[in-house]
C-alpha cells in the first residue's frame, strides 16, 4: 500500500503515550499523532479523547526521510460550519421619565426628614445630658 502526504485513512490506536497516539494504517504501516493534532481543543491527556483499538479517521500531514509518517485526526475532520457574522450592535437609549423617580424621590424625603428628626432628638438629649455633669 502505498501512503501519501495529503491522503485521508482509517487507521487503528495502537498505542498511546503522553506526547500522542500511534496509528495502524494497515499491517506493517503505522504513524503518529502528536497531541496537537488530536483534537480542535485543548488535550491535557490523550486518553480522554483516544483508546486502544479505537478505528479513527486519520490525514496524512508528512513523511519525513526516514519514513515516519505523521498524522493529524483534527485536519481530517470536515471543516467546520462559518460562524454567523456579528450583527452591528444597536444603541438603544431609554426614555428618561421627565420627573424622575417619583418613588424613590418620596422616600428619600422620608428618610431626610426621620434623619433630620432622630439628630435634632440627639442633639437635644446630649444638650441635657451636658449641661447636668457641668454643675
Amino acid at each position: 500500500m502505498k501512503i501519501e502526504k495529503g491522503e485521508v485513512l482509517q487507521g487503528k490506536v495502537t498505542g498511546i503515550a503522553k506526547f500522542g497516539a500511534f496509528v495502524e494504517l494497515a499491517p506493517g504501516k503505522s504513524g503518529l499523532v502528536y497531541i496537537s493534532e488530536i483534537s480542535n481543543t485543548f488535550v491535557k491527556e490523550v486518553s480522554d479523547f483516544l483508546t486502544v483499538g479505537q478505528e479513527v479517521t486519520v490525514k496524512i500531514v508528512g513523511i519525513d526521510e526516514q519514513g515516519r509518517i505523521n498524522l493529524s485526526i483534527k485536519q481530517a475532520l470536515p471543516p467546520a460550519p462559518p460562524k454567523p457574522a456579528p450583527q452591528p450592535r444597536r444603541e438603544v437609549q431609554e426614555p428618561v421619565p421627565e420627573s424622575g423617580n417619583s418613588e424613590f424621590e418620596d422616600k428619600l424625603k422620608r428618610f431626610m426628614k426621620d434623619s433630620e428628626s432622630r439628630l435634632s432628638d440627639i442633639k437635644r438629649q446630649t444638650e441635657r445630658h451636658g449641661s447636668k455633669r457641668r454643675k
